[in-house]
């Protein structure tokens, strides 16, 4: 496609058709699984052994009955890939400036129907909240031990 053409939407295919994964650099990857686990509900494929000292895991979310999803083209909920780094290979990180206070802006926005029993959760599991916000619906914005920000929202 030339630098002046136009993709003409009604006439190609679906380029994109959902998000498979998002890597997420953490310290200690065990200890990483646990967490998201207990605070976000991932649980690590079926291919996966969860030891100490495991530097790569892929994590899940089931759907309802339970089961963990096929990968396919059609991939609702994002798998999480977490890999060992330290700290000087980084995290994600990055700030939003529009209001001058250059806070943690979270790397991605996950949909809830249950935004106030996930905030419960967090508070008692001692999770950072660096946020809530009523914006277009409740916003929790938050990080993890690695200081990984996320995002949680509730139409």
């Amino acid at each position: 496609m030339g630098e002046n053409e136009e993709a003409k939407v009604g006439e190609r295919l679906e380029d994109i058709t959902g998000v498979t994964c998002i890597y997420v650099p953490v310290s200690d990857v065990f200890k990483s699984i646990k967490w998201y686990q207990e605070n976000l509900g991932y649980q690590p494929s079926d291919k996966e052994r969860v030891e100490p000292g495991m530097v790569t895991a892929i994590l899940n979310i089931p759907n309802r009955n339970g089961d963990m999803p096929i990968p396919g083209l059609r991939q609702v909920v994002p798998a999480l890939f977490l890999h060992q780094s330290d700290e000087e290979s980084g995290r994600l990180r990055f700030t939003w400036s529009m209001d001058d206070s250059d806070k943690p802006h979270a790397m991605a926005c996950f949909i809830t129907p249950r935004i106030e029993e996930l905030i419960n959760r967090f508070k008692d599991n001692g999770v950072h909240i660096i946020s809530e916000r009523m914006t277009s619906g409740p916003n929790i914005t938050f990080a993890d031990p690695d200081g990984n920000v996320w995002e949680v929202w509730q139409p």
